[in-house]
């Protein structure tokens, strides 16, 4: 979340999947401050989401391009824009949806499970601690009665 946790953040991720690649695109499209478009930008670049290429000499400009890891953020944009076409969608219905293209449909993010394919939802899903939880905390009475450790 420290790395998501503005809003702007995956506006701009969710512009490089429409194809957007250079900074004045981005700030157009999003009605964004430089500043703060040129502060998310080097930040998903420094955290390997976005990669800087050149496309310009004098003087030098840049294309942002989605990265494997960016690339990867597919899923929570998808799942974040099935959320809204079910809560915030007006009569209108979606504002964008999803080609999938391997079998030619329309279709929406799902979450699934990756063992069996059932769906998960809150009522059938509980967190547990994994093995990269901080030892020292999952000692604690609290974090264990929180993930039924």
């Amino acid at each position: 979340m420290d790395l998501l946790g503005d809003w702007w953040t995956p506006l701009v991720l969710r512009e490089a999947f429409y194809g957007i690649k250079r900074f004045d695109v981005f700030q157009q499209e999003l009605g964004i401050a430089r500043n703060t478009l040129t502060d998310r930008l080097r930040r998903l670049v420094d955290e390997g989401l976005l990669e800087k290429r050149p496309y310009q000499r004098d003087p030098v400009r840049y294309d942002y391009v989605l990265t494997e890891k960016g690339r990867d953020f597919f899923g929570v944009l998808a799942a974040m824009n099935s959320w809204g076409d079910r809560w915030l969608s007006g009569d209108e219905g979606a504002p964008v949806v999803f080609h999938h293209d391997s079998c030619g449909h329309e279709s929406s993010a799902e979450v699934v499970c990756a063992h069996c394919k059932e769906p998960m939802t809150a009522a059938n899903t509980r967190p547990r601690l994994g093995p990269g939880y901080p030892p020292r905390l999952a000692e604690r009475p609290d974090v264990q009665a929180r993930f039924g450790a």
